[in-house]
């Protein structure tokens, strides 16, 4: 009798164990339980610790809370100023309901996977290149949005979404290399331009402080010779000023406009010569000498024919 009683209570013991074995569940801090009795969601989700179900009646499915890091496939599209690229990305998101995301969607996981690709396609097809190149930050707000809102009734919350990369093909990127190649000589020639505008007032404003004082060209004609000579070359190349070149083709031409000018006022004076006295208009004109010792007419009268000139003083 005894030993049934104890071979009862062994059986027993070991039913309630192996029973025990059977109904318990451990949730762990970053889950939750959902238990379906008979294929109906009861209203309670399991929290973290041990828990009891009734077997073979309560089913219980355990939901990941943790922040899920999922992977976009890479999606190739045609952006809006008719450019082709490749686009890949990112999800962050994580469930928010436990029992929505077990009973209103088979799997999330793949449900959120298909959904950013779905929507990573159509944003590339609203967006210009230079968005997804520069601007970044607004087509993730983009993204999220689009995402959220059919994520948010399977019990999923969309953390963010992240582009990670842009790939383009071969002949974009040659042309894009070509157009900042451009862009930099010309930022290049401007600088270099706006340097020699610079320079040209600076020298101007030399030149104005020099021509006050002659003697400051010299001074710098010598101290350009001393830093020449400071480099120790063989041969010495000395400048010389245009303007002193100029000064001294300004002379030149001044001088020989001096002596042009003095040699027409000698032959002027020469042609000239010293005016005769006029005679005085009350004097009665002499009267021709008789012609003697046979001249004829229309010939000269010899010298000692001639009359005695007057004293006209």
């Amino acid at each position: 009798m005894v030993e049934e009683l104890v071979a009862a209570g062994v059986a027993l013991a070991s039913a309630g164990a192996v029973y025990l074995m059977a109904a318990a569940r451990v949730v762990k801090q970053y889950e939750r339980g959902v238990v379906l009795r008979l294929g109906r969601l009861t209203d309670e989700v399991r929290e973290p610790g041990f828990n009891m179900i009734i077997p073979g009646i309560d089913r219980m499915r355990k939901v990941n809370m943790q922040i899920v890091t999922m992977p976009v496939p890479a999606q190739e599209g045609i952006t809006r100023d008719n450019v082709t690229v490749r686009v890949d990305a990112v999800v962050y998101f994580k469930v928010v309901d436990a029992a929505d995301a077990v009973v209103r969607v088979e799997d999330y996981r793949f449900a959120v996977s298909q959904m950013a690709q779905t929507s990573l396609r159509s944003i590339i097809g609203k967006s210009e290149l230079d968005d997804l190149l520069s601007n970044r930050e607004k087509l993730n707000q983009g993204l999220e949005l689009m995402m959220d809102s059919p994520a948010i009734g399977w019990g999923v919350s969309v953390d963010r979404v992240e582009i990670k990369d842009v790939s383009l093909p071969e002949t974009m990127k040659r042309s894009m290399a070509r157009q900042a190649e451009a862009t930099r000589d010309r930022r290049a020639r401007v600088i270099n331009a706006d340097a020699e505008l610079q320079a040209s007032k600076k020298l101007a404003e030399a030149a104005a402080a020099m021509s006050d004082q002659p003697a400051a060209l010299q001074l710098r004609l010598l101290q350009t010779v001393v830093a020449v000579a400071a480099e120790k070359n063989s041969t010495l190349v000395l400048p010389f000023p245009v303007e002193l070149l100029r000064f001294l083709e300004r002379s030149g031409l001044q001088a020989q406009a001096q002596t042009a000018q003095a040699e027409a006022e000698t032959e002027r004076a020469r042609a000239t010569g010293p005016a005769a006295p006029a005679a005085p208009a009350t004097a009665p004109a002499p009267a021709p000498a008789p012609v003697e010792n046979g001249a004829a007419d229309g010939e000269l009268p010899l010298l000692e024919d001639l009359p005695e000139a007057e004293n006209l003083s």
